[in-house]
Protein backbone atom coordinates (compact mmCIF):
# COMPACT_ATOMS: atom_id res chain seq x y z
CA UNK A 1 0.00 0.00 0.00
CA UNK A 2 1.36 3.26 -0.76
CA UNK A 3 0.88 5.52 2.05
CA UNK A 4 -0.29 9.17 1.32
CA UNK A 5 2.51 11.02 1.69
CA UNK A 6 4.39 9.21 -0.66
CA UNK A 7 1.40 9.81 -3.19
CA UNK A 8 1.62 13.48 -2.46
CA UNK A 9 5.43 13.57 -2.87
CA UNK A 10 5.51 11.59 -6.00
CA UNK A 11 2.52 14.34 -7.63
CA UNK A 12 5.47 16.73 -6.29
CA UNK A 13 8.17 15.13 -8.42
CA UNK A 14 6.02 15.27 -11.27
CA UNK A 15 5.57 18.75 -10.96
CA UNK A 16 9.36 19.30 -10.75
CA UNK A 17 9.99 17.20 -13.90
CA UNK A 18 7.12 19.96 -15.32
CA UNK A 19 8.62 22.62 -14.75
CA UNK A 20 12.40 21.68 -15.59
CA UNK A 21 10.62 20.34 -18.85
CA UNK A 22 8.89 23.34 -19.62
CA UNK A 23 12.46 25.36 -19.45
CA UNK A 24 14.81 22.96 -20.26
CA UNK A 25 16.22 25.03 -23.06
CA UNK A 26 16.93 27.68 -20.43
CA UNK A 27 18.72 24.73 -18.04
CA UNK A 28 20.72 23.33 -21.48
CA UNK A 29 22.77 27.32 -20.58
CA UNK A 30 22.84 26.74 -17.21
CA UNK A 31 26.36 27.18 -16.46
CA UNK A 32 26.32 27.11 -12.53
CA UNK A 33 24.57 23.53 -12.67
CA UNK A 34 27.51 21.25 -14.17
CA UNK A 35 29.47 23.61 -11.02
CA UNK A 36 26.56 21.68 -8.58
CA UNK A 37 26.45 18.31 -9.80
CA UNK A 38 27.29 15.75 -7.43
CA UNK A 39 28.25 12.16 -7.50
CA UNK A 40 25.28 11.35 -8.77
CA UNK A 41 22.32 14.21 -8.10
CA UNK A 42 22.47 17.65 -9.48
CA UNK A 43 20.92 20.46 -7.99
CA UNK A 44 18.35 22.35 -10.26
CA UNK A 45 17.04 25.81 -9.39
CA UNK A 46 13.02 25.49 -9.88
CA UNK A 47 10.85 29.02 -9.99
CA UNK A 48 7.46 28.92 -9.28
CA UNK A 49 6.89 26.02 -6.47
CA UNK A 50 5.70 26.80 -3.15
CA UNK A 51 5.77 24.83 -0.73
CA UNK A 52 3.01 23.68 1.75
CA UNK A 53 3.41 26.31 4.91
CA UNK A 54 1.07 27.59 7.32
CA UNK A 55 -0.51 31.03 6.45
CA UNK A 56 -0.84 32.51 10.12
CA UNK A 57 -4.02 36.05 10.16
CA UNK A 58 -4.01 38.92 11.75
CA UNK A 59 -0.26 40.05 13.44
CA UNK A 60 -0.60 43.78 13.64
CA UNK A 61 -0.68 43.02 17.53
CA UNK A 62 1.95 40.63 17.20
CA UNK A 63 5.64 41.04 17.69
CA UNK A 64 7.09 44.29 16.57
CA UNK A 65 3.95 46.06 17.16
CA UNK A 66 4.29 49.43 18.26
CA UNK A 67 5.60 53.58 17.18
CA UNK A 68 6.94 53.74 14.16
CA UNK A 69 6.44 54.59 9.98
CA UNK A 70 6.69 52.19 7.28
CA UNK A 71 10.30 52.36 6.38
CA UNK A 72 12.38 53.42 9.10
CA UNK A 73 15.19 51.41 10.25
CA UNK A 74 15.11 49.23 13.50
CA UNK A 75 16.58 50.51 16.17
CA UNK A 76 17.98 53.37 14.23
CA UNK A 77 14.98 56.31 15.83
CA UNK A 78 15.23 59.38 13.55
CA UNK A 79 18.18 58.60 11.96
CA UNK A 80 17.18 55.12 10.06
CA UNK A 81 15.37 57.43 6.99
CA UNK A 82 16.32 55.94 3.57
CA UNK A 83 17.12 57.33 0.78
CA UNK A 84 14.97 54.95 -1.64
CA UNK A 85 11.55 53.33 -1.07
CA UNK A 86 11.60 49.40 -0.91
CA UNK A 87 10.05 47.74 -4.20
CA UNK A 88 6.39 46.81 -4.53
CA UNK A 89 6.79 43.82 -7.49
CA UNK A 90 7.07 40.12 -5.50
CA UNK A 91 10.26 38.18 -5.81
CA UNK A 92 10.26 35.43 -7.86
CA UNK A 93 10.56 32.24 -5.60
CA UNK A 94 12.77 29.73 -6.29
CA UNK A 95 13.78 26.05 -4.72
CA UNK A 96 16.35 23.91 -5.56
CA UNK A 97 15.69 20.26 -5.85
CA UNK A 98 17.92 17.90 -6.32
CA UNK A 99 17.16 15.42 -9.84
CA UNK A 100 19.77 12.07 -10.69
CA UNK A 101 21.27 12.46 -13.92
CA UNK A 102 19.21 9.66 -15.36
CA UNK A 103 16.16 11.79 -14.44
CA UNK A 104 17.44 14.84 -16.07
CA UNK A 105 18.99 12.60 -18.78
CA UNK A 106 14.71 11.31 -19.02
CA UNK A 107 13.71 15.04 -19.12
CA UNK A 108 16.07 15.43 -22.41
CA UNK A 109 15.17 12.51 -24.03
CA UNK A 110 11.47 13.65 -23.71
CA UNK A 111 12.12 16.95 -24.58
CA UNK A 112 14.11 16.70 -27.48
CA UNK A 113 12.40 13.55 -28.96
CA UNK A 114 16.07 11.49 -28.49
CA UNK A 115 15.37 7.41 -29.47
CA UNK A 116 17.43 5.11 -27.11
CA UNK A 117 20.90 4.51 -28.46
CA UNK A 118 20.92 1.12 -29.56
CA UNK A 119 24.56 -0.57 -29.53
CA UNK A 120 26.40 -1.50 -32.77
CA UNK A 121 27.71 -4.81 -33.89
CA UNK A 122 29.02 -6.98 -31.02
CA UNK A 123 30.41 -4.08 -28.54
CA UNK A 124 29.65 -5.75 -25.36
CA UNK A 125 31.18 -7.36 -22.64
CA UNK A 126 29.66 -10.12 -20.87
CA UNK A 127 29.66 -9.51 -16.67
CA UNK A 128 28.56 -12.21 -13.44
CA UNK A 129 26.47 -11.15 -11.18
CA UNK A 130 24.59 -13.03 -8.55
CA UNK A 131 20.49 -13.46 -8.86
CA UNK A 132 18.53 -14.83 -6.01
CA UNK A 133 15.69 -17.05 -7.88
CA UNK A 134 15.43 -20.29 -6.04
CA UNK A 135 15.22 -21.78 -2.93
CA UNK A 136 17.10 -24.64 -0.56
CA UNK A 137 16.62 -26.97 2.82
CA UNK A 138 19.85 -25.49 4.15
CA UNK A 139 21.51 -21.79 4.62
CA UNK A 140 22.05 -18.83 6.66
CA UNK A 141 19.28 -17.25 9.28
CA UNK A 142 19.44 -14.04 7.06
CA UNK A 143 18.34 -16.33 3.81
CA UNK A 144 15.03 -17.41 5.48
CA UNK A 145 12.25 -17.74 3.16
CA UNK A 146 9.64 -16.93 5.73
CA UNK A 147 6.84 -16.99 3.48
CA UNK A 148 7.76 -20.17 1.63
CA UNK A 149 8.03 -21.74 4.78
CA UNK A 150 5.16 -21.42 6.68
CA UNK A 151 3.88 -22.72 3.29
CA UNK A 152 5.57 -25.70 3.56
CA UNK A 153 4.80 -25.79 7.06
CA UNK A 154 0.95 -25.71 6.03
CA UNK A 155 1.38 -27.77 3.46
CA UNK A 156 2.41 -30.57 5.71
CA UNK A 157 -0.62 -29.92 8.31
CA UNK A 158 -2.86 -30.19 5.69
CA UNK A 159 -1.31 -33.56 4.52
CA UNK A 160 -1.45 -35.33 7.55
CA UNK A 161 -4.72 -33.81 9.04
CA UNK A 162 -3.55 -31.49 11.78
CA UNK A 163 -4.79 -28.53 10.13
CA UNK A 164 -7.78 -26.56 11.54
CA UNK A 165 -9.33 -23.97 9.63
CA UNK A 166 -11.25 -22.80 12.56
CA UNK A 167 -8.29 -22.91 14.73
CA UNK A 168 -5.57 -22.00 11.68
CA UNK A 169 -2.24 -22.70 13.78
CA UNK A 170 0.83 -23.30 12.11
CA UNK A 171 4.36 -23.96 13.45
CA UNK A 172 6.92 -24.69 11.06
CA UNK A 173 9.51 -27.28 11.91
CA UNK A 174 13.10 -27.77 11.31
CA UNK A 175 12.10 -29.72 7.57
CA UNK A 176 9.87 -26.98 6.40
CA UNK A 177 12.35 -24.33 6.62
CA UNK A 178 13.24 -22.61 2.81
CA UNK A 179 16.36 -20.67 2.23
CA UNK A 180 16.72 -18.55 -0.36
CA UNK A 181 19.42 -19.32 -3.17
CA UNK A 182 21.08 -17.50 -5.65
CA UNK A 183 22.96 -18.11 -9.03
CA UNK A 184 25.87 -16.69 -11.37
CA UNK A 185 24.24 -15.00 -14.47
CA UNK A 186 26.09 -13.76 -16.93
CA UNK A 187 24.52 -10.30 -18.31
CA UNK A 188 25.94 -8.66 -21.58
CA UNK A 189 26.76 -4.83 -20.11
CA UNK A 190 26.78 -2.52 -23.37
CA UNK A 191 30.10 -0.47 -22.68
CA UNK A 192 31.30 2.99 -24.74
CA UNK A 193 33.80 5.33 -24.51
CA UNK A 194 33.43 8.76 -25.58
CA UNK A 195 36.38 10.63 -26.88
CA UNK A 196 36.34 14.39 -26.38
CA UNK A 197 38.74 16.77 -28.49
CA UNK A 198 39.17 20.24 -28.41
CA UNK A 199 41.12 22.55 -29.61
CA UNK A 200 43.00 24.84 -27.20
CA UNK A 201 44.82 27.12 -29.34
CA UNK A 202 44.99 31.42 -28.78
CA UNK A 203 41.79 31.28 -31.22
CA UNK A 204 39.71 29.76 -28.37
CA UNK A 205 39.18 31.70 -25.48
CA UNK A 206 37.22 31.31 -22.15
CA UNK A 207 34.14 32.14 -24.01
CA UNK A 208 34.18 29.31 -26.22
CA UNK A 209 35.44 27.00 -23.74
CA UNK A 210 32.20 27.77 -21.54
CA UNK A 211 29.91 26.75 -24.70
CA UNK A 212 32.43 23.23 -25.00
CA UNK A 213 32.01 22.42 -21.35
CA UNK A 214 28.03 22.67 -21.36
CA UNK A 215 27.54 20.79 -24.61
CA UNK A 216 29.82 18.14 -23.79
CA UNK A 217 28.23 18.28 -19.94
CA UNK A 218 24.91 17.29 -21.58
CA UNK A 219 26.69 15.06 -24.40
CA UNK A 220 27.76 12.61 -21.46
CA UNK A 221 25.00 13.05 -19.25
CA UNK A 222 23.00 11.05 -22.33
CA UNK A 223 25.04 8.74 -23.38
CA UNK A 224 25.52 7.78 -19.82
CA UNK A 225 21.41 7.16 -19.29
CA UNK A 226 22.18 4.51 -22.53
CA UNK A 227 25.17 2.67 -21.37
CA UNK A 228 26.06 0.78 -18.45
CA UNK A 229 29.86 1.12 -18.68
CA UNK A 230 30.95 4.24 -20.07
CA UNK A 231 34.28 5.79 -20.03
CA UNK A 232 35.39 9.57 -21.07
CA UNK A 233 38.57 10.48 -22.38
CA UNK A 234 39.90 13.88 -23.49
CA UNK A 235 42.11 15.44 -25.95
CA UNK A 236 43.61 18.67 -26.16
CA UNK A 237 45.28 20.08 -29.54
CA UNK A 238 46.70 23.30 -31.11
CA UNK A 239 49.96 21.94 -33.10
CA UNK A 240 50.04 19.01 -31.45
CA UNK A 241 47.95 16.93 -29.15
CA UNK A 242 47.90 15.04 -25.90
CA UNK A 243 45.54 13.43 -23.49
CA UNK A 244 44.82 14.96 -20.63
CA UNK A 245 42.60 15.07 -17.67
CA UNK A 246 39.20 16.51 -17.26
CA UNK A 247 39.93 19.38 -15.74
CA UNK A 248 43.16 20.36 -17.55
CA UNK A 249 41.03 19.99 -20.51
CA UNK A 250 38.27 22.93 -19.75
CA UNK A 251 41.05 25.01 -18.67
CA UNK A 252 43.88 24.29 -20.68
CA UNK A 253 45.11 27.46 -22.67
CA UNK A 254 47.80 27.97 -25.35
CA UNK A 255 49.24 30.57 -27.87
CA UNK A 256 50.26 28.37 -30.47
CA UNK A 257 48.26 27.24 -33.96
CA UNK A 258 46.50 24.83 -34.76
CA UNK A 259 46.75 21.28 -36.61
CA UNK A 260 43.46 19.70 -36.21
CA UNK A 261 44.63 16.19 -37.58
CA UNK A 262 47.30 15.80 -34.51
CA UNK A 263 44.08 15.16 -32.47
CA UNK A 264 42.62 12.71 -34.62
CA UNK A 265 45.76 10.83 -34.40
CA UNK A 266 46.10 10.81 -30.77
CA UNK A 267 42.61 9.57 -30.64
CA UNK A 268 43.35 6.43 -32.95
CA UNK A 269 46.74 5.71 -30.94
CA UNK A 270 44.48 5.62 -27.91
CA UNK A 271 41.86 3.55 -29.51
CA UNK A 272 44.39 1.18 -30.24
CA UNK A 273 45.74 0.95 -26.71
CA UNK A 274 42.82 0.62 -25.22
CA UNK A 275 39.62 0.26 -26.79
CA UNK A 276 38.97 -2.84 -29.26
CA UNK A 277 35.81 -2.14 -31.55
CA UNK A 278 34.79 -5.27 -30.83
CA UNK A 279 33.91 -4.39 -27.43
CA UNK A 280 33.27 -1.17 -27.30
CA UNK A 281 30.80 1.40 -28.65
CA UNK A 282 33.41 5.00 -29.55
CA UNK A 283 31.68 8.31 -29.64
CA UNK A 284 33.84 10.68 -30.92
CA UNK A 285 33.58 14.20 -30.43
CA UNK A 286 35.44 17.26 -31.66
CA UNK A 287 35.21 20.99 -30.65
CA UNK A 288 37.19 23.62 -32.55
CA UNK A 289 36.38 27.22 -33.83
CA UNK A 290 37.00 26.14 -37.41
CA UNK A 291 40.38 27.13 -37.96
CA UNK A 292 43.38 25.14 -38.77
CA UNK A 293 46.95 25.16 -40.14
CA UNK A 294 46.67 24.68 -43.72
CA UNK A 295 43.90 23.12 -46.39
CA UNK A 296 46.43 20.22 -46.66
CA UNK A 297 46.25 19.30 -42.78
CA UNK A 298 42.39 19.75 -43.33
CA UNK A 299 42.32 17.13 -46.02
CA UNK A 300 44.68 14.44 -44.04
CA UNK A 301 42.18 15.12 -41.20
CA UNK A 302 38.94 13.71 -44.13
CA UNK A 303 41.62 10.92 -45.00
CA UNK A 304 42.04 9.61 -41.38
CA UNK A 305 38.18 10.16 -40.58
CA UNK A 306 37.51 7.93 -43.68
CA UNK A 307 40.32 5.48 -43.32
CA UNK A 308 40.80 4.69 -39.67
CA UNK A 309 38.43 6.54 -36.97
CA UNK A 310 35.21 5.77 -39.36
CA UNK A 311 35.30 2.46 -40.00
CA UNK A 312 35.18 1.77 -36.07
CA UNK A 313 33.28 4.28 -34.21
CA UNK A 314 29.58 4.89 -33.94
CA UNK A 315 29.60 8.29 -34.25
CA UNK A 316 32.19 11.39 -34.91
CA UNK A 317 30.54 14.78 -34.06
CA UNK A 318 32.08 17.88 -34.75
CA UNK A 319 30.27 21.24 -33.41
CA UNK A 320 32.14 24.64 -34.34
CA UNK A 321 31.91 27.10 -31.46
CA UNK A 322 32.36 30.90 -33.07
CA UNK A 323 35.11 32.72 -32.45
CA UNK A 324 35.83 36.57 -33.72
CA UNK A 325 39.67 35.12 -33.99
CA UNK A 326 39.01 31.28 -36.26
CA UNK A 327 38.41 31.10 -39.93
CA UNK A 328 35.46 28.77 -39.26
CA UNK A 329 36.31 26.47 -42.33
CA UNK A 330 36.79 23.16 -41.15
CA UNK A 331 33.29 22.96 -41.15
CA UNK A 332 32.80 23.30 -44.72
CA UNK A 333 35.87 20.81 -45.63
CA UNK A 334 33.83 18.35 -43.70
CA UNK A 335 30.51 19.32 -45.32
CA UNK A 336 32.43 19.04 -48.52
CA UNK A 337 34.12 15.71 -48.13
CA UNK A 338 31.63 13.88 -45.45
CA UNK A 339 28.38 15.41 -45.55
CA UNK A 340 26.46 11.91 -46.90
CA UNK A 341 28.39 9.89 -44.05
CA UNK A 342 25.47 8.70 -41.88
CA UNK A 343 28.59 8.37 -38.73
CA UNK A 344 29.18 12.20 -39.36
CA UNK A 345 27.31 14.62 -37.62
CA UNK A 346 28.35 18.26 -37.78
CA UNK A 347 26.59 21.82 -35.22
CA UNK A 348 27.51 25.19 -34.99
CA UNK A 349 27.03 26.61 -31.67
CA UNK A 350 27.22 30.64 -31.82
CA UNK A 351 25.93 30.77 -28.31
CA UNK A 352 24.76 29.10 -25.55
CA UNK A 353 21.13 28.85 -26.84
CA UNK A 354 22.26 27.22 -29.73
CA UNK A 355 23.18 24.16 -27.37
CA UNK A 356 19.81 22.85 -27.30
CA UNK A 357 19.44 22.52 -31.40
CA UNK A 358 22.81 20.87 -31.57
CA UNK A 359 22.87 18.20 -28.72
CA UNK A 360 19.33 16.96 -31.17
CA UNK A 361 21.31 17.12 -34.16
CA UNK A 362 24.04 14.34 -32.59
CA UNK A 363 21.59 12.21 -30.40
CA UNK A 364 18.08 12.82 -33.14
CA UNK A 365 18.69 9.92 -34.98
CA UNK A 366 19.71 7.53 -32.23
CA UNK A 367 23.19 6.93 -33.41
Amino acid sequence: MILKIEKDHQRFRQIVKGRIRDDLRKFLTKGELIGKEGKHLISIPVRGIELPHFRYGDNSQGVGAGDGKEGEGVGQGQKGKGKGQGGQDPGQHLMEVDLSLDELADILAEELKLPRIEPKGRHRITTVREKYSSLRRVGPESLRHFKRSFKEALKRQIMIGNYDPDNPIIIPEKKDIRYRSWKEVKSPQSNAVIIFMMDVSGSMGEEQKELVRLESFWIDTWLRKNYEGIESRYIVHDVSAKEVDKHTFYHLREDGGTKISSAYRTAKNLLDAHYSPEEWNIYLFHFSDGDNSSEADSRDCVKILKDQLLPICNMFGYCQVASAYGSGNFINVLHEHLRSHQKVLTSRVNSKDDIYDSIKTFFGKGH
